[in-house]
């Protein structure tokens, strides 16, 4: 090795490697591994050690070295696994409207709602999209969030759909982010398609599904299960051909009512998300499977309705990420840490399971086990906070921001 293939960042006051933690159940800041004045040494894109200081200095002389002056904690980058960063427009006019009382069903009868924000989403060109997802990822990087999850669904056609995911393929290559694309097609069925549910199903399973895999532009498919989308009977012949086709998928399950958890369990889902619905019967259903359980405290509060019920799936033994669901609609405000933190409050979450929530059981949502942990072989992607104690950083709600982020073993220059 020469000095050029090795970096040296250090020293670090506190370094939370998130290393040696179970995917699923309850976790307490006991069990947290916490390195203190600790080197992070880097080779190209992946972490070769981690350790003391002033250890890895005299062991590997020839190491490029990146000294820190000043207190600083470093935890894995994180991991949004639940976002819908690909839009065009706004609905402040929605969330004006919720707040003065009006309902869901009555917004989207007014106009507003998901197909307010397909129309302003068709209106744009696949550049003027892929620009603002672009934006909305590198605004999501600068605050350290290294992998970003993005669902199509407001496009509801097949061009349109085509159009968002290529969008997204486009942003991914334009932004130091990781940007994992999901076909969210079976958002709602589209009011300009004169068919039944089933025919919409059957239309975009059949025309749309081989595209994705000729064009590479997703491994992963979604649906929401709700009454006022799919039910669990319609989306399952759904799904199915997407495991056919060797597509992983996901459910938006239980966001009003209950019946896609356990569409989601059955199916052998990568996660399902939100919950917010969920009762004894389906957070057992979670706990005693693998799929991952995703709470996305953003909707709750823009919604203002409950939270998923966090703290019971980890207690009965489930795998709990979280996630911001940044949306025009429902979860616009798009920070991860600070409803992450706020999640904490409400359902008594330990520092440790927010963070394992938001880095390693992320990934793992999202079928990636080379992240979401600062340790050897890793992706060297972490973020450093400028504190001296790891528990400031969900004690300041969000306000504490990140003063550098890397990627793949580089300082990321966005912010």
């Amino acid at each position: 090795m020469t000095k050029n293939d090795l970096k040296l960042l250090g020293p670090i006051t506190q370094l939370l490697t998130l290393d040696h933690l179970p995917l699923k159940g309850a976790l307490n800041d006991e069990q947290l591994e916490i390195i203190e004045q600790a080197g992070i040494l880097i080779e190209g894109e992946k972490v070769l050690k981690i350790g003391l200081w002033t250890d890895l200095k005299t062991e590997f002389p020839e190491a490029e070295l990146i000294e820190m002056a000043g207190d600083f904690v470093a935890i894995p980058g994180m991991v949004d696994c639940h976002t819908h960063i690909c839009f065009g427009g706004s609905r402040a006019k929605d969330f004006a409207l919720r707040n003065a009382g009006k309902t869901y069903l009555e917004i989207a009868q007014a106009g507003g709602g998901i197909w307010d924000t397909v129309t302003q989403t068709r209106a744009l060109s696949l550049d003027d999209l892929t620009a603002s997802t672009i934006k909305n990822a590198n605004r999501h990087l600068s605050e350290g969030v290294t992998t970003i999850e993005v669902k199509s669904g407001y496009g509801l056609s097949l061009a349109e759909e085509l159009k968002m995911l290529r969008a997204i393929q486009k942003a991914g290559a334009s932004t130091s982010a990781d940007l994992v694309s999901t076909c969210l097609a079976a958002h709602m069925k589209p009011r300009d398609f004169e068919g039944s549910n089933p025919e919409y199903l059957e239309l975009i399973s059949s025309q749309l599904f081989p595209v994705l895999i000729e064009e590479k532009l997703t491994k992963r498919i979604d649906a929401f299960v709700e009454k006022s989308a799919f039910s669990p009977e319609e989306i399952t012949p759904y799904f199915k051909v997407a495991q056919e086709l060797g597509f992983d998928i996901t459910v938006h399950a239980d966001q009003f009512t209950t019946g896609g958890s356990e569409t989601a369990v059955k199916l052998g889902a990568k996660s399902a998300d939100h919950l917010e619905a969920s009762g004894e019967k389906e957070i057992g259903l979670l706990a005693k499977s693998d799929t991952i359980a995703v709470a996305l405290p953003g909707a709750s509060l823009g919604l203002g309705c409950a939270f998923t019920p966090a703290r019971k799936i980890l207690d009965q033994g489930g795998a709990l990420a979280i996630a911001s669901d940044w949306n025009p609609g429902s979860a616009p405000m798009g920070d991860l840490i600070a409803q992450a933190s706020i999640l904490a409050t409400f359902e008594k979450l330990s520092t440790t399971e927010v963070f394992a929530g938001i880095t390693f059981r992320a990934a793992a949502a999202l079928g990636l086990d080379d992240r979401g942990k600062i340790t050897a072989g890793m992706l060297a992607d972490f973020v450093l906070f400028p504190s001296k104690d790891y528990r400031e950083i969900l004690y300041h709600q969000g306000k504490m921001k990140p003063t550098q982020v890397w990627k793949r073993g580089k300082l990321s220059d966005v912010g």
